[in-house]
């Protein structure tokens, strides 16, 4: 044990002179070496970073809001099918920052709504929060409640009101309630696919099936041809049970 705890002192004591000499040799630098290197820090200068002017520059995102379960959101598509929201932030959809979605607590009245009038929306589209892109046209519009089938299968949604950029527009038809794929409750505002009310269309006082009265069209998209950054919608919402 003792020869064990000599050794490693010896060992110790090598370790520490060999460091020692590195040391030193790393020390004994030539006087020309020592000019040039003189030389070559006082020829290297350092701009100081004005950290305030970089925050001014960098744009601050708004949030990008998803649609939880029993939420309502505005589904909306431009008419290139390239601007989107469907209720979610993982799909690259630009109108999510801002995005007016409310939880469904019962009967009563809401307002979901999208807004492309948001540095987060100008940034995705141009690369640039400061970039102009206006989408212009319709695709596809609906008012979605996630779940809702299943947390309220007798909910109907009526549509009171519709803005695009603030003004409202006229509603040219009444819009029924719906389940497209069984899971999420809708009310269609502008649906070109759908000719004739769906077998499970109904209003607060019932099944309906009057085409000429109910429609999955109820705006022209005329409204949306001249560009829009916000579109916003109104509705009612009966037979939750709550």
């Amino acid at each position: 044990m003792k020869t064990k705890k000599i050794f490693a002192c010896l060992l110790a004591s090598v370790m520490m002179c060999g460091f020692a000499s590195c040391s030193e040799e790393k020390e004994e630098k030539t006087s020309e070496e020592s000019s040039v290197a003189e030389e070559a820090t006082e020829a290297v200068t350092t701009e100081p970073v004005n950290v305030d002017a970089v925050q001014a520059e960098t744009p601050e995102f708004e949030e990008a809001i998803a649609a939880e379960s029993g939420d309502a959101y505005l589904a909306m598509v431009d008419s290139q099918w390239w601007i989107q929201y469907w209720g979610k932030v993982d799909d690259g959809s630009p109108l999510a920052y801002d995005a007016g979605v409310v939880p469904i607590t019962g009967d009563g009245d809401y307002t979901v709504s999208v807004n492309a009038d948001t540095n987060g929306f100008r940034f995705d589209t141009t690369g640039d929060a400061n970039g102009e892109c206006i989408p212009s046209g319709c695709g596809f519009a609906a008012v979605m409640v996630k779940d809702g089938v299943t947390k309220y299968p007798n909910m109907a949604i009526e549509i009171t009101s519709i803005r695009v950029n603030g003004t409202e527009v006229p509603m040219t038809a009444k819009n029924y309630t719906s389940t497209d794929d069984g899971i999420e409750m809708r009310a269609n505002i502008y649906n070109e696919w759908v000719s004739e009310v769906p077998e499970d269309a109904h209003d607060a006082n019932g099944p309906v099936t009057d085409n000429d009265t109910y429609k999955a069209q109820i705006v022209d998209p005329a409204v949306f041809a001249d560009g829009w950054t916000s579109v916003e919608v109104d509705f009612t919402v009966t037979g939750t049970g709550v």
